[in-house]
């Protein structure tokens, strides 16, 4: 059965380009995001790393942990990593899970047979540090991720994971945002003193609280 949003994160153990890590343990009180590949030494996947790479400061300021998964072997993900630094530009710091028995990919059902029988879709989850499951992405092979838009997402669930508010379509770091309807005016009012927007009874926007 695929994993839905607020499921629990599914835990294992599994050998990286890091050393052995138990995924629970490894993220901690972190964020996560987990996301696989069909295979190294593809192309697509080359940018992607390298992209996840260079955005290594943005995802520690948001106090999230990356891991990367492939079916195929850690020596082969050793060999795609120093690929991936010299036509990226960049250094690979965080761990590449080699998961050759295709467990972490059945855990996470990253398998779909219409796409391959062998390989993982492109799959991205968000994890919170509760290891509930808070986002989840699946990307056709040919397509690559937008890994702005990754980060865009973190900085809205965890600014909603702390307010009574809601991101709207486009929402970016510092705009308003959208008052929750469980709250009553009246209460928003007092909760949000920098002030409501009131468009429509149901649509109230007030400024990002810090």
């Amino acid at each position: 059965m695929s994993l839905r949003l607020g499921d629990e994160a599914p835990d294992f153990k599994a050998a990286s380009t890091i050393g052995d890590i138990r995924f629970h343990e490894y993220l901690g009180n972190s964020w996560g995001v987990l996301f696989s590949h069909p295979a190294d030494y593809t192309p697509v996947c080359t940018t992607e790393l390298g992209r996840t790479a260079q955005l290594k400061d943005e995802f520690d300021r948001r106090n999230v942990k990356v891991l990367a998964l492939s079916v195929d072997t850690l020596s082969q993900h050793q060999g795609w990593i120093r690929d991936i630094e010299e036509t990226q530009q960049t250094k690979v710091v965080f761990p590449v899970i080699a998961d050759e028995d295709r467990k972490v990919a059945g855990l996470y059902d990253m398998i779909h047979p219409n796409a391959s029988a062998t390989a993982t879709v492109r799959s991205l989850f968000v994890i919170g540090p509760d290891k509930k499951i808070k986002l989840t992405l699946t990307y056709p092979a040919s397509t690559g991720r937008n890994f702005n838009e990754v980060l865009r997402v973190i900085d809205s669930l965890q600014l909603t994971a702390g307010h009574s508010v809601a991101t709207p379509a486009d929402w970016q770091q510092g705009e308003d945002v959208i008052v929750v309807p469980a709250i009553s005016t009246e209460e928003a009012e007092k909760k949000f003193p920098a002030g409501l927007r009131i468009v429509k009874p149901y649509l109230r926007y007030t400024p990002q609280p810090e």
